[in-house]
C-alpha cells in the first residue's frame, strides 16, 4: 500500500488484462504506441523509456559508486576471503584482483549487476503506463505491488508541466494533474517533451465539457522514440537539433496566446526586487555584527559569516534565474504561468480554480511602485503549502498594471484599466474607494494601520485591505469561499470591535480582517453568507467551456449544478 489518496496497491492480475479478455481492436496494455494513435484515445500508452532512470536511477548509481568506492577493501575481503590481508600502502583492491588473475570474475560480476538493474528498469518502464478517457487521467506503476491512481476530469484544478535540467537533455518533461484533495494529484514521468504541451491541451479540453471533435482540434499524435514518423534525417542528428532547439525555444509559444494578454518581467526589475529583499537587510545586520566582532577580536564571527553569506547569495540566484524567462497570458485552455531558464516549469489553470488572490508590496518596494501577487490553488498539501512550493507566486514583482492584467487573467471579473482604477484608488484612498473601514475606536488594537484596514463587496468578490508597512489586499472570490468567520474577544467586546476570516483552501494566503466595527461584523457576516449561496448556485466553472458555449447559444449539454453545502453551517 502507498497511503496515497485515491491510490490501492493491487495484485499485477487486477490490473493487466489478460490476452484472453481483451476486446477485438483493444490494444493489450503496455504495448508500444503506434504513432498513428493519440495519447487520449482511451489505451493504455507507455512513458519516455528514460523514466526508470530519471526517477531515482542516477542517485541509486551514484549511491552505488559511492559505497564501493568507500567500502571496497571490505567488499574484496567479502567476496575473496584472506584479500584483506595486505598492506593498503602498497597497492588497492583493484590491484590485488589483477595480479591475482580476478579480473575476468569481476567484470563478469560487474556485467551481472548492469543486467539485473537494467532488467530491473527495463520491467519497471513496461509496467508503468498511462490512459486519458473522457473521464478521468490513470496512471499505473509498480512491480511487485501495483499502483492504480485516477484523476477525474471534472476535479481538476490546473495542469504543470516541468522540465529539470537533466530530463531535458532526455527529451523528457514530466506533466502533474492537480485535483482537488491534499496530495492526490496524479503525475506522469517523464512524458516525451514533445508530447508534453499538446496532451495537456486534450486533458483541459476534456475537463472543460466538450469533446476533442467538438472543439475542431486534432488529437496529440504519440510520438515513439524514434521521432516523428517520416522523418529522414539520421537519428542522431535528429536527437541533436531537438535538444538545442529546445533549449533555444522561446518559454512561451508566441502562437498560444494573444500578445496584448502576455505579462512578462523585465530583467532589471527581477534583479532589482531580488536585490531589495529581507535578504539584503539580514546581509547588512550580519555585516555589522561581523565588523563588531572583529573589533573586538573575535575572529571566530568568520566562521559563521561566511557560510551565511553563500547561503544567502545562493539564495538571490537561486530566485533570479527561476524568475528569469517569465511569462503569464491568457490562453483557450485557462492562464499558463512560466518561468525558468535552466530547468523551466509552466502551470495552466483553467477558469474558476483561484480560490483567493493576494496584492502585496513590501516598504523597499515603494518607491518604485513594485508589487507581487499569490494565489491559493487547490491540490496542495500541507506541507507543500507551508514551504512555498506549488508555484503559487504568479507574479513575482510587477508593476500595478501589471498587476490588473494579472488579477483580469486569474478572476476575468472587470478590464484591465477599471481594475487599475479600482486597485489605485484602494491603495491610496481606501475611504472613497468603496471600502468599509475600522472606526476610530480600533486604534487602541491596530494604532497603525486601522486607518487603512476594511473590506468591500464588488462583483462576486470579497477585498480585505489592511496594512502600512507591508500593503496587502486579498480578493476572495465568494463561489470559491469554504467559510467565513467572525469572531470577537473580551477586549473586543469592550470596545465594540471584531475580526474576520475567510476559510480558503491551503495555500499561502490567510485572509483575515484584524480589526472592524461590531454592527460592520455583523453586516459583513450576512451580506457573505448570502452572497456564498448565490455563487455558489451561480457557478458552473467546473465544466466551463460548456458554460461558455451556453454564452454564446452553442447547443451543448448541461449537466445540473452540483449540490452545495449550505455555507451557514460552516460559519461560526
Amino acid at each position: 500500500m502507498t497511503g496515497e489518496p485515491d491510490a490501492a496497491a493491487l495484485p499485477a492480475d487486477e490490473l493487466v488484462p489478460h490476452p484472453g479478455q481483451q476486446s477485438a481492436g483493444q490494444q493489450p496494455a503496455g504495448r508500444p504506441s503506434d504513432p498513428r494513435r493519440s495519447l487520449t484515445d482511451g489505451e493504455w500508452h507507455r512513458l519516455h523509456p528514460a523514466t526508470p532512470l530519471l526517477r531515482g536511477g542516477i542517485a541509486f548509481l551514484a549511491i552505488t559508486g559511492f559505497v564501493i568506492a568507500n567500502l571496497r577493501e571490505r567488499l574484496l575481503e567479502f567476496f575473496v576471503p584472506g584479500a584483506g590481508e595486505y598492506d593498503p600502502d602498497d597497492y588497492d583492491p583493484l590491484t590485488y584482483v589483477w595480479e591475482h588473475g580476478f579480473i575476468g570474475f569481476a567484470l563478469l560480476a560487474v556485467l551481472v549487476v548492469l543486467l539485473i538493474v537494467m532488467a530491473a528498469f527495463f520491467v519497471s518502464w513496461r509496467m508503468h503506463t498511462f490512459r486519458v478517457t473522457d473521464e478521468a487521467v490513470e496512471v499505473r506503476s509498480g512491480i511487485l505491488f501495483r499502483t492504480h491512481r485516477k484523476a477525474k476530469l471534472d476535479r481538476i484544478q490546473g495542469v504543470s508541466i516541468s522540465r529539470p535540467f537533466l530530463p531535458r537533455l532526455f527529451g523528457a518533461a514530466k506533466m502533474e494533474v492537480s485535483v482537488a484533495g491534499q496530495d492526490a494529484s496524479v503525475k506522469l514521468e517523464y512524458l516525451f517533451s514533445r508530447d508534453a504541451d499538446d496532451l495537456r491541451r486534450d486533458v483541459l479540453t476534456l475537463a472543460s465539457g466538450v469533446r476533442l471533435a467538438e472543439q475542431g482540434l486534432a488529437p496529440a499524435p504519440t510520438v515513439g522514440p524514434d521521432g516523428v514518423v517520416g522523418a529522414n534525417d539520421p537519428a542522431i542528428s535528429r536527437v541533436v537539433n531537438e535538444r538545442v532547439n529546445e533549449f533555444l525555444a522561446p518559454e512561451l509559444d508566441p502562437s498560444a496566446a494573444p500578445p496584448e494578454s502576455v505579462v512578462r518581467i523585465p530583467i532589471p526589475r527581477l534583479i532589482g526586487s531580488t536585490i531589495l529583499g529581507w535578504g539584503t537587510v539580514f546581509i547588512v545586520v550580519l555585516a555589522v555584527v561581523m565588523i563588531v566582532s572583529l573589533v573586538n577580536g573575535a575572529v571566530w564571527a568568520l566562521f559563521w559569516f561566511v557560510p551565511s553569506v553563500i547561503g544567502i547569495v545562493s539564495y538571490f540566484w537561486t530566485t533570479v534565474t527561476k524568475s528569469l524567462r517569465y511569462s503569464i497570458a491568457g490562453t483557450p485552455s485557462g492562464v499558463r504561468i512560466g518561468f525558468g531558464l535552466f530547468s523551466t516549469s509552466n502551470d495552466t489553470l483553467p477558469p474558476g480554480r483561484v480560490h483567493a488572490v493576494e496584492i502585496s508590496q513590501s516598504i523597499l518596494w515603494r518607491p518604485f511602485g513594485w508589487w507581487q501577487v499569490k494565489i491559493n490553488k487547490a491540490g496542495l498539501s500541507a506541507e507543500a503549502a507551508a514551504g512555498g512550493k506549488g508555484n503559487t507566486t504568479v507574479l513575482p514583482v510587477g508593476t500595478l498594471t501589471d498587476v490588473a492584467r494579472v488579477v483580469e487573467l486569474l478572476l476575468g471579473s472587470v478590464s484591465t484599466i477599471d481594475l487599475h482604477d479600482e486597485l489605485d484608488r484602494a491603495i491610496r484612498d481606501p475611504g472613497h474607494s468603496g471600502f468599509v473601514l475600522a472606526p476610530r475606536r480600533a486604534r487602541w488594537l491596530d494604532p497603525f494601520a486601522w486607518r487603512r484596514t476594511g473590506y468591500a463587496l464588488h462583483d462576486g468578490l470579497l477585498l480585505f485591505r489592511r496594512g502600512v508597512v507591508w500593503r496587502k489586499i486579498d480578493l476572495l472570490p465568494l463561489a470559491r469561499m469554504v467559510s467565513f468567520a467572525v469572531s470577537q474577544g473580551p477586549v473586543e467586546r469592550m470596545l465594540r470591535l471584531a475580526s474576520a476570516r475567510a476559510h480558503t483552501v491551503i495555500g499561502p494566503i490567510t485572509a483575515t480582517l484584524p480589526v472592524i466595527g461590531t454592527a460592520e461584523a455583523v453586516q459583513l457576516f450576512g451580506d457573505v453568507s448570502a452572497g456564498i449561496v448565490a455563487a455558489s448556485r451561480a457557478d458552473h466553472s467546473h465544466r466551463w467551456a460548456e458554460n461558455r458555449a451556453e454564452s454564446t447559444g452553442t447547443v451543448l449539454p448541461i449537466p445540473p449544478p452540483a449540490a452545495h453545502a449550505d455555507p451557514e453551517t460552516g460559519l461560526r
